[in-house]
Parts: structure tokens; sequence; C-alpha cells
């Protein structure tokens, strides 16, 4: 399979190494990169071909438990890549970024977002987290400094004082986030990944993402839930 033997060329080594530095990129950025990847190593290229480009480096990276993932951002629906390592799902992989207080921080962040019913955690009930948290007790101008770094690492996105999982964040956590949260956490009935802020069917219980929701029902001219058929009640976004 002349596919499988596709080898790493430099093209695919610099498209990494940019992807690696961003943290994460949108789809219409992974684009560009390829084709400016593949035009300055002279190197083939095909517009519609990113995705067997992307999957050439993911089996050179496959030794080494790491992994390009694709994902969407629950805001706007658009899509978005980044690289993952799959050898620790634990949030203990920011552990080299971050003290133990902080980490412990973003942990109860977590929590809040996750355990909430929009997929929200206000500053307010963030901050008051600080001074109980075990490692030690943190001052509120110190947690507001950590939670600024957060969303500048793009694990955090802020929107008027308040913070959810940024796209990242939700691609590289998604198999931490539905293995320790599995009475809460749920993948959307529509695209089948991770949603933390969802719309949910009062009668069977299924999420969708917002954007999801949004595509789903504009072909509908009355919006019934895809899994039980029952009118959707929640308002379409």
């Amino acid at each position: 399979n002349t596919a499988m033997a596709a080898q790493m060329t430099d093209a695919h080594r610099r498209f990494l190494q940019v992807l690696m530095s961003k943290g994460i990129t949108e789809a219409s950025e992974a684009r560009k990169l390829h084709h400016h990847c593949c035009e300055t190593d002279k190197v083939y290229y095909a517009h519609d071909k990113l995705d067997d480009f992307i999957s050439t480096i993911n089996r050179h990276l496959q030794p080494l438990f790491m992994q390009i993932r694709k994902g969407m951002s629950e805001e706007d629906g658009r899509a978005y890549y980044a690289v993952v390592n799959l050898a620790e799902t634990e949030v203990t992989k920011m552990a080299s970024d971050y003290t133990e207080i902080e980490l412990e921080l973003f942990r109860k962040t977590m929590d809040l977002i996750i355990l909430s019913e929009n997929g929200f955690a206000s500053s307010t009930d963030i901050l008051n987290l600080a001074d109980k948290l075990k490692t030690k007790k943190m001052k509120k101008k110190e947690a507001e400094r950590v939670l600024k770094v957060f969303v500048e690492d793009k694990w955090l996105s802020e929107k008027n004082g308040e913070y959810t999982l940024h796209t990242r964040c939700i691609i590289e956590m998604e198999q931490y986030i539905l293995s320790n949260y599995q009475d809460v956490a749920r993948k959307c009935n529509i695209c089948h990944s991770l949603t933390i802020q969802s719309q949910v069917c009062d009668s069977c219980g299924i999420g969708m993402h917002l954007p999801c929701v949004r595509k789903y029902f504009k072909a509908q001219t009355e919006p019934r839930c895809p899994q039980c058929n029952e009118y959707w009640s929640c308002d379409i976004p």
C-alpha cells in the first residue's frame, strides 16, 4: 500500500512544527499552511488532500503517542486542528507548564464548567474557589492572573466574565472528560464529539452542540428530536 508507505517530507515536518507551536489552528488556516508547505518544499499539492496529508503525519507520530486531531468550535461550528498527546490523557499533561496550585484551580474550574447547566462558569464562582484550594489558598488577584494565563494558553475561553473550555482543551481532553465525568459528559447526537455547551432533549436526554442544533433544524419544518421525535422545546439558536 503506497499510502501506508508515504514518507514524511519536509513539508509534513514544517506543517507539524507550525501546528505544535500554535497549539490549535483553524481549518482554513491549516489549508493555507498545507498549500504553503507543499509549495515551499516543491512537493505535490492538492487542495482537497489535507486529511490525507495529515494522515501521513499521524502514521509517523503513532510511535510517539501523538496525533493531529480535528475538532469543532462549540461557539460557531468552525473546524480546528490540534496536536494531541495520547500518552497522557490526564490533566497532568499540563503539569510541566503550571504549578500544582494552578492545576488544582484548573481542575476545579473544569468541574464547575462540566457540571453546569450551560457549559459555563462565572468568574465569581471560580474566584470563590481560590481560597478553598487543598494545595494552598490562592489570593483573588493571583487567581485572576492564572485564569488570564489559561485563556492565553487556550485551555479556557472567556466572554463577559463567563468561562468555558476552549476548543483546544475539548480536543485534547475529550477522553479524559468522557471517562472522568461519565454521569454528565455527553457526545453530540449529530457529530458524535464531546459537547460541553449543548441543548438537551427534555424527553430522551440526548445533547447537541448549538451549531449542530442550528444546522440540523434548518431543514426541518418543525423541530423534533432526532432520537425520540418529540418536540424540541429549546430555543433554536
